[in-house]
């Protein structure tokens, strides 16, 4: 099984365009396009009946005392645990392509509460729900797809994990706003097949991705 895209190469930097973030010559950040990047995959095995679209960061600071804080860096070294970026499932066979921008397209305070997807899939929630949590103007639910904002100041460049499961069932049975633990049981027994791209990002100068 191969999972293509037009918009991501294979540990390649992501394009700002598919960002939450992107940096600012004066104040670290600034809010960017977020669109979702095109996917396309092929070669699923027979049996096939429905897929799963994921993108999870695999480098988050597991402690929060040195990010984005002026004149300190997160160190490289810092333990990292993951950030859910985006949870699709129910993606029935036909389909085999998601076009860029048709699940995302800006940013939405508060979050996308239904989001776009593909016909008949099932969007889960993505990490942004607690990264608001606390924040009056963008604390909310946040499901479907939303993209990289890796801290301004984290010395290591993150890795954005996207990839497509092939399933031997038509639904895992997820109701919309799913996380990655229910994700991940449900998937025990039923994947036929995956495939992965990987996309690098950051928000550090002196960090290129």
């Amino acid at each position: 099984m191969q999972l293509n895209s037009n918009s991501l190469r294979h540990n390649q930097a992501i394009d700002g365009e598919f960002a939450f973030c992107t940096p600012h010559p004066t104040q670290h950040v600034q809010m960017a396009a977020n669109r979702n990047p095109h996917l396309s995959w092929d070669d699923a095995p027979a049996g096939t009946q429905s897929y799963v679209v994921c993108c999870i960061d695999s480098d988050v600071p597991t402690k929060p005392d040195d990010v984005n804080q002026e004149g300190r860096s997160v160190p490289a070294d810092l333990p990292r645990t993951e950030f859910v970026h985006w949870l699709v499932s129910d993606i029935t066979p036909d389909i085999t392509s998601i076009a860029a921008g048709s699940c995302c397209d800006g940013i939405t305070p508060r979050g996308k509460t239904e989001p776009p997807g593909p016909a008949g899939s099932v969007q889960g929630v993505n990490d942004y729900t607690g990264w608001f949590a606390g924040d009056p103007d963008m604390e909310g639910t946040y499901l479907g797809y939303d993209g990289p904002c890796p801290p301004w100041n984290d010395s290591l460049v993150h890795h954005y994990h996207f990839t497509v499961y092939a399933l031997d069932t038509p639904s895992l049975g997820l109701k919309p706003g799913f996380d990655l633990a229910a994700l991940r049981q449900a998937l025990e027994g039923h994947v036929l097949a995956e495939a992965t791209l990987v996309g690098t990002y950051s928000l550090n100068p002196d960090v290129p991705a």
